[in-house]
């Protein structure tokens, strides 16, 4: 017999977990026919194998744009048992939070096949608890750049404008709420409240069709009810990043139509394209046929017929560089210009050469740098000040103002969320998106949503809620008891 090559090249290995029982484990990442996949095996269930990502050749490459992390002012719990059971953050964590999520509420007024929080009834955060919440964010951050007030559905949450005022009272910088637009389409009192206040809004916008809006959903009519919403924010003058949640076969052949509503449509400043990851409530799904962020990014080429393409595309290199990819354009009238067309935005962010264009000052250096940063947010004022720092060396058309760049830019962002089957701890360190918890706990978002964290926290959140109630009704404080996390000794 002849000895014959692997039909895969091995590259890494790292630490993940079991899709089932959640044991940690060792798992190898393979390249095979220009894709990655994850393989590991638990010691309990078997043997698993997932598709990570569909350009092996982009995925190493990116890589090289891995940067330093930046360390948090402080750490709010220390090293125990190790990744991924010590968040908090813990020393061990390599990078600060670019974002802060808070969810307060679990309720939702919809109910999605496809939802990562597996909102329902629970909890209801009160004002002094975000506002501890908030206050510990300082803390850690100094002055943060982002908070989202999520959920459920935080817009139904009877305290969400004084939520996005404590936020705005210390000095955090962008402000969202994540929303799948349903108050805002039906009721003109509120976004009145939210025309005093300016939130900017991660809304949730999977595309057109009535299958993509059932089988992500569960409801057929909401298109032309998120569109009227968008239409109430443009008129108030208030600005969204569109957030779809892509299935392979359901909605990814709507990705053109996506970016074409975003380019025309006045309250858009951003995309943010997420490949579906299958953690908490979601369809059955086969793990080696996700898709992933080359998939989306090539089929943004095909779609629209090249007013963006793959290339324009850059590594978020804040966090791990392949789990999101961004591109700013410069959008007037029908022309669309890429910003990485005018600008090598690679010789910026090539931290292992450390190369430098002789022709473009470090202010400009930086500006870019601050761009390609989860931190750096459609429409947010930073990242106004660092595009038109930018486009002054670019050459585009004068934009006189603030105001008036940020009526002709458009961020378009992939992020690629880790589930159970891709799970990767070297990726997990780097994690600069954070879930905030009473007792000052920050948790990496695909910690909190696949290791097991969510249940916990879930579970001492609801439990508080008759506390909470006694507290409203009787005119008292409510102080919260701290999350706090155990874990049985999961290891092989």
């Amino acid at each position: 017999m002849l000895k014959h090559d692997a039909d895969y090249v091995f590259y890494e290995l790292t630490r993940s977990i079991c899709p089932r029982c959640r044991r940690v484990i060792d798992a190898q990442v393979l390249l095979r026919d220009n894709k990655v996949y994850m393989r590991k095996r638990c010691p309990a269930c078997g043997p698993f194998e997932a598709l990570v990502y569909g350009d092996a050749q982009a995925y190493v490459a990116n890589g090289k744009y891995n940067k330093p992390g930046t360390i948090p002012l402080a750490y709010g719990t220390g090293v125990e048992r190790g990744c991924p059971h010590d968040c908090g953050l813990c020393p061990d964590h390599q990078q600060h939070a670019c974002l802060g999520i808070i969810e307060v509420n679990s309720v939702c007024n919809m109910d999605c096949p496809l939802c990562f929080s597996t909102a329902g009834p629970g909890f209801s955060l009160t004002l002094e608890e975000v506002e501890a919440m908030l206050d510990d964010f300082v803390r850690t951050e100094g002055t943060p750049e982002v908070i989202q007030f999520s959920g459920g559905e935080p817009t139904i949450h009877p305290q969400i404008i004084d939520f996005v005022k404590a936020a705005q009272a210390r000095g955090i910088r962008f402000v969202m709420i994540n929303t799948n637009g349903k108050r805002i389409a039906r009721d003109d009192n509120f976004v009145e409240q939210l025309a005093e206040v300016k939130p900017a809004f991660y809304f949730q916008f999977d595309g057109f069709e009535r299958t993509t809006s059932l089988r992500l959903r569960g409801e057929v009519e909401i298109v032309g009810e998120r569109i009227r919403a968008l239409d109430r924010l443009a008129a108030a003058g208030l600005h969204v990043t569109l957030v779809p949640a892509i299935e392979r076969g359901v909605n990814d052949h709507e990705l053109g139509r996506i970016v074409d509503f975003a380019v025309t449509h006045p309250a858009v400043r951003g995309i943010n394209f997420q490949p579906a990851f299958h953690s908490g409530r979601h369809p059955g799904h086969d793990p080696m046929q996700r898709i992933t962020i080359p998939d989306i990014l090539r089929g943004v080429e095909s779609q629209t017929a090249g007013r963006f393409v793959a290339s324009d595309f850059i590594p978020v290199p804040c966090c791990f560089p392949t789990c999101n990819a961004v591109t700013y354009a410069f959008v007037d009238g029908d022309q669309v210009t890429p910003l990485p067309r005018i600008v090598n935005v690679y010789e910026y962010l090539d931290y292992i050469t450390n190369r430098v264009v002789p022709d473009f000052s470090l202010e400009i250096r930086g500006a870019l740098e601050g761009l390609w940063s989860s931190s750096s947010v459609a429409g947010s004022q930073k990242s106004l000040e660092q595009l038109s720092i930018s486009c002054q060396a670019c050459g585009l058309p004068d934009a006189t103002t603030i105001g008036d760049l940020a009526d002709h830019m458009l961020m378009i962002m992939v992020q690629d969320f880790m589930d159970p089957w891709t799970f990767n701890q070297k990726n997990l360190m780097k994690c600069c998106k954070e879930f905030l918890l009473p007792g000052g706990k920050q948790i990496p978002f695909c910690a909190y949503n696949v290791v097991g964290y969510r249940e916990q926290a879930r579970a001492q959140l609801e439990a508080m809620e008759p506390a909470r109630r006694s507290a409203r009704a009787e005119g008292r404080r409510f102080v919260p008891t701290p999350i706090t996390f155990t874990f049985p000794d999961a290891r092989p």
